[in-house]
């Protein structure tokens, strides 16, 4: 009997902090491919809201109960990445026209630096279109309620880092 090969794909991204939007894009890709691992970048150039550390655990409490969903870290080239994990292709997010010429420059430059390796745009539901992170921490930074934006774990982690004194 001929083994099947797993059609893994990874959705990298800074996810400081995870939006229901994110959760979405996700959850259109499992219907499309066996594995998603989604990778948290580490920027260190980048001030974060959240480590590297909370943004992994925030990302695996959402996607807890599909076992087709993994959660990692990476460093570096995304494609060098894809690569290391055995995907066959990148999942990006498009929410708007302004999203597209970014994100069409990424995917012809990942192209050129590996061949094999696909980009696949997925739409959010139009709920979502305008939701991202930015948004996200400047509404955090002024108290506001964001509850119906991010997912539960999420909020929590934003309240506890208020009531820390750290936003």
């Amino acid at each position: 009997m001929e083994e099947k090969t797993v059609r893994r794909v990874i959705y990298p991204g800074s996810f400081d902090p995870v939006t229901n939007g994110h959760l979405d894009v996700a959850l259109r890709a499992i219907d499309l491919f066996d594995e998603i691992v989604i990778t948290v970048a580490r920027n260190p150039g980048k001030k974060n809201m959240f480590t590297v550390e909370e943004r992994v655990y925030m990302l695996r409490e959402c996607f807890k109960d599909y076992p087709q969903i993994r959660v990692d870290a990476f460093d570096g080239l995304v494609v060098d990445h894809a690569k290391e994990v055995g995907a066959i292709g990148i999942i990006r997010g498009l929410r708007a026209i302004s999203d597209f010429e970014f994100e069409f420059q990424m995917a012809l430059m990942n192209r050129k630096l590996s061949s094999g390796l696909k980009t696949i745009f997925l739409m959010p539901h139009e709920r979502f279109t305008y939701l991202n992170s930015t948004i996200i921490r400047n509404l955090s930074q002024f108290n506001a309620d964001i509850s119906q934006f991010v997912p539960e774990i999420v909020d929590k982690m934003l309240k506890e880092k208020r009531k820390n004194g750290e936003l």
